[in-house]
């Protein structure tokens, strides 16, 4: 006899398994975080192995030996990622300056217009310098933990770099190594699940390239149109920070209206932020339906949602590995949904056996 009725079965079974996914999800952040610096490089080495993987198979269809093409790719990276990085740094330390003084004679121009409440913008700008020389005495003073930091970071970098070259070298061997690793019975779906969520952040981290690409070549040419110093620059942060959704070219662009305004005034400034404006115009209506469509689909509240919840967990780091883990997973969901969805309700598997084997791609 049914004490409760089937509805609220299926509901206490549900309740059931979202507490216990989240559960395991909490354990499994847990303990992420314990050995984040195990953790870090290797979710970097996947994310580099999807956006070089293209050009890894390319040398290896062109006969190249696939260490030797591993070795290859990954000093190329190195190359692109060390000269975007110091052409930014080098752009921003030029103009860094400049921004403060135009900030401070923005804050006397609204002190005029506005009297008081421009007074306090006066005095912000005329402490930064103050409260940023604070700010590194006190990272002075505790330099050996600084030092540390430093240290760990680069041995993460080196780390996650060496990551790179094996996943790429041994990309070939992934597939068997996976299914002798599956439970009896569940080698093809656990296959399915991991070239699904390969296939998401590989789509994402293609998709997003092609798109940081294009934002910032056109903010680049418009920044040399408007001769605004430091432009490639500021154009290689664009495209860095098109990797954080929505925040990275906030932050970007706005970085790149302060240049234009310690350099070349307000109205220059202003058609600058029209530039900006323009492109992520063009970008949210045009590039994100066209390219990421094609690769990955996700909602903005949900990139939104994931960016937060990963800067709550890891900060910066989050926020970069957010979103693309979050395309694993709805490659995940989306796999197991294919699946269970074109089984006959009566005579569906139960949940530890697996369903019939679809053709899996082959392996490049």
């Amino acid at each position: 006899m049914q004490l409760l009725p089937d509805p609220v079965r299926r509901l206490a079974a549900w309740c059931a398994v979202v507490l216990l996914v989240s559960g395991v999800g909490y354990v499994g952040i847990r303990l992420c975080s314990e050995l984040r610096t195990a953790v870090t490089p290797v979710l970097l080495a996947l994310l580099g192995t999807a956006l070089l993987g293209p050009l890894y198979r390319r040398l290896v269809k062109a006969k190249v030996n696939r260490s030797v093409a591993a070795g290859i790719t990954c000093v190329a990276v190195v190359a692109v990622v060390g000269g975007a990085v110091y052409i930014v740094v080098a752009a921003l330390i030029d103009t860094g300056d400049q921004i403060v003084s135009s900030l401070k004679d923005a804050a006397n121009s609204v002190s005029d217009h506005f009297g008081a409440a421009g007074t306090s913008l006066d005095d912000l700008a005329s402490n930064a310098k103050e409260l940023l020389s604070k700010f590194g005495g006190t990272a002075a003073s505790n330099v050996i933990s600084g030092v540390s930091v430093v240290g760990e970071t680069i041995a993460m970098a080196v780390l996650a770099l060496l990551l790179v070259f094996f996943f790429l070298r041994d990309s070939h061997l992934a597939t068997g190594l996976l299914r002798s690793l599956a439970p009896h019975g569940t080698a093809d779906l656990v296959e399915a699940m991991a070239r699904r969520a390969f296939e998401g952040v590989e789509g994402f981290m293609r998709g997003t390239t092609v798109i940081a690409l294009i934002d910032a070549l056109c903010i680049g040419i418009g920044l040399l149109v408007l001769d605004v110093p430091g432009a490639f620059g500021l154009a290689a942060l664009v495209f860095v920070g098109a990797y954080i959704p929505y925040l990275g070219a906030f932050l970007s662009g706005a970085v790149a209206v302060l240049v234009a305004l310690a350099d070349r005034g307000v109205v220059i400034a202003l058609w600058a932020l029209g530039v900006v404006l323009a492109v992520q115009v063009l970008e949210g209506h045009v590039l994100q339906p066209m390219i990421q469509s094609r690769t990955v689909q996700m909602h903005p509240a949900v990139v939104m949602i994931a960016i937060t919840a990963g800067a709550s967990v890891a900060g910066i780091l989050g926020m970069l590995l957010a979103v693309p883990l979050t395309a694993a997973v709805f490659g995940v969901v989306h796999e197991l949904r294919e699946r269970y969805a074109s089984q006959d309700p009566n005579s569906g598997p139960s949940p530890g056996v697996s369903p019939a084997p679809s053709p899996a791609p082959s392996d490049s």
